[in-house]
């Protein structure tokens, strides 16, 4: 029988696991001692891929899940894996979805089982995302308990924003039908094992911006020659503050974040053009409209008020993360019964991170889910996207026992007839 082994118990390693690349003797010797779960955790933590360049991850969890029994369809969305468990004959399908892709990143965490791909580094989490819902399907797999089908959805490009799109138009609902998606993500900060979610938005949308003010250029010393680009793109930056304070209802969270500011001057000659980029966030439609409405008009009005002009590229990257209040009911009554109702909040406070699973959720009626990855630097509350961030695997198993219980409250087996 599968089970989540605490770490520092041992555990045989599953023979998948040798389909998975690595080559360090040391870093064998070490799994040889913790669950399964973390396992995979580890060496898929060693073979980071950026978005849409998965191909060694897809294959190391498609060769556990099919090691599992489990039957696989590679090649959704480009490089993403859907495989499919059923049991029973109940016509009930749900989704678990973890996310696959890592962040071009060196990492510095001196850990044995560290990236071995120079530039790329899981520090997101992705490969602890991966290895709960692969401990999921493992104990599905071996316990049952269930009565119905579960889809356990491996995203590509969730850092880009783009793999859940791709995985839609690639048909991913009509060839995978599923009444509800689920989802975690690791929160450091937050106390190891925690469950925190809340019906509607919980994470923000993201929108990207960019800002280029034409002006005329000349010698510094000349200042009365010139349309100078500079001071008008500090009045903008400036101005974009006020879009927040001054028309955003303060009861609607939102954020405007200028990021660069780029020139193509020099010391004593003042450039010919500004760019400025930086990103947005919020949580409803109607303010997003209003952020990039309000941007256009004041960059417009200031750049024209100094004699120069601009032009405002305003990308809409990630939506919203909206989740079905039916859903989060059956989540919290899910990991009350795993860790107790002290350690579950069902109506946290929003996050202003922005996250891909929000396209699945307006797709399907979805619940995402945050877990406490540990609140010390260095146990878990190192921050996210850090080039020494580690997911905690004390949390494996909390993750792991909170999917098997919702799909067993979600498809729950049929009593005698």
């Amino acid at each position: 029988m599968f089970r989540t082994v605490a770490p520092g118990a041992l555990a045989p390693v599953p023979a998948c696991l040798a389909l998975i690349p690595h080559n360090d003797e040391a870093l064998d010797m070490a799994l040889d001692m913790v669950s399964p779960t973390a396992e995979w955790r580890h060496r898929l933590h060693r073979i980071p891929e950026t978005g849409f360049e998965e191909s060694a991850t897809a294959d190391a969890v498609a060769a556990i899940l099919t090691d599992l029994g489990i039957d696989v369809v590679r090649g959704v969305g480009r490089t993403g894996v859907v495989a499919s468990l059923r049991r029973g004959t109940g016509g009930g399908s749900i989704g678990l979805r973890a996310d696959m892709d890592a962040l071009p990143i060196d990492e510095e965490t001196g850990l044995a089982y560290s990236s071995g791909h120079a530039g790329r580094m899981h520090a997101c989490g992705h490969d602890g995302h991966m290895a709960m819902v692969l401990g999921a399907a493992a104990a599905l797999a071996d316990e049952g308990g269930f009565d119905g089908t579960v889809h356990f959805v491996f995203q590509p490009a969730e850092e880009h924003g783009l793999g859940a799109k791709a995985m839609l138009d690639d048909g991913l609902l009509d060839r995978f039908p599923m009444q509800a998606m689920f989802g975690l993500h690791n929160m450091p900060g937050v106390a190891a094992g925690r469950l925190h979610t809340r019906a509607g938005a919980l994470m923000a949308s993201e929108d990207t911006f960019e800002i280029r003010i034409h002006g005329r250029g000349g010698h510094a010393a000349r200042p009365e020659m010139v349309v100078d680009p500079i001071v008008a793109g500090a009045q903008i930056v400036l101005g974009l503050q006020t879009i927040v304070s001054r028309n955003v209802d303060p009861a609607r969270p939102a954020v405007v974040s200028c990021t660069e500011f780029v020139t193509n001057g020099a010391r004593n000659a003042i450039p010919g053009e500004v760019i400025i980029s930086g990103d947005t966030r919020s949580f409803d439609r109607d303010v997003q409209a209003l952020l990039e409405a309000r941007m256009r008009e004041l960059c417009t009005g200031i750049a024209a008020a100094h004699g120069a002009t601009c032009e405002v590229t305003y990308r809409h990257e990630f939506e919203p993360t909206d989740n079905d209040s039916e859903y989060v009911a059956a989540a919290v009554a899910a990991a009350t019964a795993v860790v107790g109702a002290d350690n579950v909040d069902g109506d946290c406070p929003q996050w202003m991170a922005s996250e891909d699973f929000g396209v699945f959720a307006r797709a399907v009626p979805a619940c995402f889910t945050l877990i406490g990855n540990g609140s010390e630097p260095g146990a878990g509350g190192t921050p996210l996207h850090s080039r020494d961030y580690e997911f905690n695997d004390d949390v494996l198993h909390v993750g792991v026992d909170y999917y098997v219980a919702l799909v067993r409250r979600l498809l729950p087996e049929k009593g005698p007839q």
